[in-house]
């Protein structure tokens, strides 16, 4: 896919995730179409994805936790694309450092992290050394809500 600069500020423009293709055409001095066409295309290509964020610590009975997971083997891909898949997880990150993955989860009274280890992350092999960070306090943290 080509990206040019129209592309980006139609993203910047839908980072409250409301405003009308109409606004953002003005603005832009493009058609409506052109901007539907495009959102439509970024969407497609797995560039763009519109969604309703929320704040956990705005959520009776929420909060958030990343977690710095050390593989036994060097399938990190392979093991990052597991965990992305458990109940819970928000997001994960195949990084350097001292931990091979970082895995972030949204949490809940419902499930709290003892309960995410015990039935979640038991499913996934090779799992070495797992460190846990609640988050007491975040900054531009907003994520989707997924329990």
């Amino acid at each position: 896919m080509k990206f040019d600069e129209i592309n980006l500020q139609i993203i910047k423009h839908l980072q409250d995730g409301r405003k009308s293709f109409k606004i953002i055409a003005d603005e832009l001095s493009v058609t409506e179409n052109t901007v539907r066409a495009r959102v439509n295309r970024l969407v497609e290509e797995g560039v763009l994805n519109i969604s309703g964020l929320v704040n956990p610590e705005n959520i009776p009975g929420h909060q958030t936790a990343i977690i710095g997971v050390k593989i036994k083997n060097m399938r990190l891909v392979e093991k990052g694309e597991e965990f992305s898949k458990l109940n819970g997880v928000i997001s994960v990150a195949v990084v350097t450092g001292r931990y091979d993955l970082i895995v972030q989860v949204l949490l809940s009274d419902e499930c709290s992290l003892l309960e995410f280890y015990t039935n979640e992350v038991t499913k996934i092999d090779d799992v070495q050394d797992v460190e846990t960070f609640i988050v007491y306090k975040g900054y531009n943290i907003n994520v989707p809500y997924i329990l």
